[in-house]
C-alpha cells in the first residue's frame, strides 16, 4: 500500500479460525515501534507504519516471519440480542432473498434468525459489524446500483455476510428488516455497540409482507 502501509491477506478460505489468527497478529504487530496502527479486516490486516520508517519492506518481512508463529486468539465477547421486524418498508429485499432461497418470507426470516453470528470486524462506517455465519442459502449478491440511503438499524445481507447498518448511509446490500437497537452513539463509551469477537443473535419480532 505504497510506502506507508502494508496489507496482509490470507490465501485460506474465509473462516472464524482465520479471523482469530489475524486478531492475534494485530495484537503482536501493534506493539512494534515501527507501527502506528493496525486495522483488522475480513481475512486481512492493514498495518499502518510510522512516518519515520524508511524501509517498509523490512517490516513486511518481519510480519511474514511472525505469521507462522501466530496462534489463534480466543476472544470471549458479549452476546447481543437483536429484535428484528423482517420485511415491510425497511426490508424491501426480503422477498428477493426468499426467492433465491426457495422459501417463504417467514421461513427466510426464521433461517436468518436461526444462527449465532460472530463479529469478524468493524468497518464501512462507524459501528457497522461484519458478521460471519450467514447460512449459505441466504447468500445474495449486492445490488448492481447501491441505494443512496439505507436507514440506521436496517438489517442487511451482502454476499456471504450479514450485518446491521449503524448509520444512515448509501448501501448496496440487500435490506431485509429493521431493528430499533442503536449500534453507534458518539457520546457512549464505547460508542460502538459491537466489538470483534462478540456474538449477535437475531430475534424475530414480526414478519411483514
Amino acid at each position: 500500500m505504497g510506502s506507508s502501509a502494508i496489507l496482509c491477506e490470507s490465501t485460506e478460505p474465509l473462516s472464524l479460525s482465520q479471523q482469530t489468527l489475524f486478531w492475534a497478529l494485530a495484537m503482536s504487530v501493534s506493539k512494534w515501534p515501527s507501527v502506528e496502527e493496525v486495522i483488522p479486516g475480513m481475512n486481512n490486516l492493514l498495518v499502518i507504519l510510522e512516518r519515520r520508517v524508511d524501509e517498509p519492506w523490512e517490516v513486511a518481512e518481519q510480519i511474514r516471519a511472525e505469521w507462522p508463529r501466530t496462534m489463534p486468539l480466543s476472544v470471549t465477547g458479549k452476546v447481543v440480542d437483536v429484535p428484528v421486524a423482517y420485511g415491510g418498508e425497511y426490508g424491501p429485499d426480503l422477498e428477493y432473498v426468499a426467492g433465491r432461497a426457495g422459501k417463504s418470507l417467514t421461513d427466510t426470516a426464521a433461517l436468518h434468525a436461526s444462527g449465532e453470528y460472530k463479529v469478524f470486524f468493524l468497518g464501512a462506517h462507524a459501528g457497522f459489524g461484519y458478521l460471519g455465519g450467514l447460512p449459505q442459502q441466504l447468500h445474495s449478491p449486492r445490488l448492481a446500483k447501491p441505494r443512496l440511503s439505507a436507514p440506521s438499524g436496517t438489517v442487511a445481507i451482502g454476499g456471504m455476510q450479514t450485518g446491521v447498518i449503524a448509520q444512515t448511509s448509501p448501501s448496496g446490500w440487500r435490506l431485509i428488516g429493521k431493528t430499533d437497537l442503536d449500534f453507534f452513539q458518539a457520546d457512549r463509551q464505547p460508542p460502538a455497540l459491537l466489538a470483534p469477537g462478540d456474538t449477535v443473535r437475531f430475534q424475530i419480532e414480526r414478519v411483514e409482507t
